[in-house]
């Protein structure tokens, strides 16, 4: 039996909230009912990125905590509004948060976004705090994507690799007999799209016209990937910001964005050839799809390397339906993790439900 579900992420760049319609059985019935991304002002993206990075008053915390769950919930009107024929069939939302602090080795990690606020103006149930019962597991809270992606590619030729490009990359690797490992490999965009903030006042590099304009400096890239990070195997876990040691101040703007990207490709590439085997494909999502120096970067280290969009997919708002297809589990008791993807000791079906009144 399927279900209409709403699924929402906000994703590590603080760009704004991606918000999807799925109807599933949280299992392989995947159908996709659209999608939209409401995006942050400049200033609640900054308050937003500000507190992801540094230690913030608490009020603030809780004050830009009210302010995107109230974002949410516009998300999801307008997306409704978009679909009226789908809005009352709608039974569960899957709500992520936006992660301000994750350190897996540390065992914490933190999404604020209150559920409540969601479920009493959108008069849903509310699935929330995916990662805290696999972190409490012995898991690494992440990557939660990895279920999904093998219920999406189950008929693919094997093996494949899904590489989710975001704040950070992360991949899922599917074997010939159905294995599966997962893990993060090192930053996605959240380096380039900060460079290119700070030195050439764009939101990011999306078109990439900094990166094609420079040349990588690969002692840099090495000097990068030194890092302890780069040599653990699959699962593993990283924030966003575990990668500000990456040092490209000495290098022109331009050098500077390809270096970033040669660095994200690089590390990539090191935790793929540690798999059981390369893939015969490997199907990319995630903003970082729109990079061009990028996706040619990893074309060279990985082979065929398509943009999901040509399986059918949408890489901007395939977060979201994920969230959406977790909270449907979620619901039917199903897990949500498992030892090869996070590193828990069992397969756990984490996530709270909270329902307003």
């Amino acid at each position: 039996m399927a279900t209409v579900a709403v699924g929402l992420m906000s994703g590590t760049s603080g760009d704004g909230v991606d918000a999807a319609l799925l109807d599933t059985d949280g299992e392989n019935k995947i159908g996709f009912l659209g999608g939209l991304t409401l995006p942050y002002d400049d200033d609640l993206r900054g308050r937003l990125l500000e507190t992801s990075q540094h230690d913030v008053p608490l009020a603030e915390v809780l004050r830009i905590e009210k302010e995107i769950s109230e974002h949410h919930v516009e998300a999801v009107r307008r997306l409704l509004d978009d679909h009226p024929k789908l809005a009352k069939k709608v039974e569960v939302i899957g709500f992520h948060g936006h992660t301000v602090r994750h350190s897996a080795s540390d065992g914490i990690t933190m999404q604020i976004g209150n559920p409540w606020i969601l479920s009493r103006d959108l008069k849903l149930p509310v699935v929330n705090d995916f990662r805290r019962c696999d972190i409490a597991g012995g898991g690494q809270g992440a990557p939660l994507v990895a279920m999904f992606h093998r219920a999406l590619f189950s008929s693919e030729p094997r093996p494949t690799v899904v590489l989710n490009l975001g704040g950070v990359a992360n991949v899922t690797w599917l074997g010939e007999n159905d294995e599966i490992i997962a893990g993060d490999t090192g930053p996605g965009c959240g380096l380039i799209d900060e460079w290119a903030q700070t030195m050439a006042d764009l939101p990011h590099d999306r078109d990439g016209h900094l990166a094609l304009a420079g040349k990588v400096d690969w002692e840099t890239v090495e000097q990068a990937l030194d890092s302890p990070f780069f040599g653990l195997p699959l699962p593993k876990s990283a924030d966003r910001f575990d990668f500000d040691h990456v040092d490209v101040s000495p290098l022109s703007v331009e050098n500077g964005a390809a270096t970033l990207c040669a660095v994200t490709a690089e590390a990539v590439f090191r935790a793929v050839k540690n798999l059981p085997a390369m893939p015969q494909k490997t199907w990319v999502t995630g903003g970082g799809v729109h990079h061009p120096f990028l996706m040619k970067l990893l074309g060279e280290r990985l082979g065929d390397i398509q943009n999901v969009s040509k399986f059918g997919l949408n890489p901007d708002t395939l977060e979201a339906e994920c969230f959406a297809w977790l909270a449907v589990r979620h619901q039917r008791g199903l897990p949500l993790t498992i030892p090869e993807t996070t590193g828990c000791a069992k397969p756990l079906s984490g996530g709270v439900t909270v329902k307003f009144g």
